[in-house]
């Protein structure tokens, strides 16, 4: 009897202590499974947030060339364009053209299609005022035509600004946004 006393309180024993163990790795396995979860909502946390600052600044900087130009043709139509006139218009759209080199490696395509648009426009209305500047402008190239390209680019702003607002969560991207 004495050896099955044994046997039973050795078994009880490596029992008692394996269900420690067993409980012990359940339980770190379980903070490492929440350790990994809570870095993820971080990674997560922290792209959103680089992308709301992205689209900010892009959203600014792409209003400030757009009034720049605007700004630029008006001076064209009232005196000679100055060194500070091309001036502001250049760092205005250095600054813009920074922001979307930044939005092209962060953005998802849904916001991207609509930067690229307004991209495309504000470079376009840019070699329009260039070239008006200069005296050389293309065949249809007015102050009226430039203009009125320059002010569609306020439509094309909006659109921007509504996509980046509903991939932020920010908007459903089924309301108009004004300004």
């Amino acid at each position: 009897m004495e050896i099955g006393a044994m046997v039973i309180a050795a078994v009880g024993v490596v029992g008692t202590l394996g269900g420690a163990l067993l409980t012990q790795r359940g339980a770190e396995r379980a903070k490492r499974r929440e350790m990994e979860l809570l870095r993820g909502h971080e990674e997560i946390r922290d792209y959103l947030a680089l992308r709301r600052t992205c689209y900010a600044d892009l959203n600014r900087d792409a209003r400030q060339f757009t009034t720049a130009l605007n700004r630029h043709l008006h001076v064209m139509r009232e005196r000679a364009v100055e060194d500070a006139d091309r001036e502001a218009l250049d760092e205005a759209k250095d600054a813009q053209r920074d922001r979307y080199s930044e939005a092209q490696m962060i953005a998802p395509d849904a916001v991207l299609g609509p930067a690229s648009a307004v991209n495309h426009a504000l470079s376009r209305v840019y070699g329009q005022v260039k070239r008006l500047e200069r005296g050389a402008p293309e065949e249809g190239e007015t102050m009226a035509t430039v203009s009125r390209d320059q002010q569609e680019i306020w439509a094309l702003l909006r659109e921007m600004r509504a996509a980046m607002r509903a991939d932020l969560g920010v908007s459903d991207g089924s309301g108009p946004v004004s300004g």
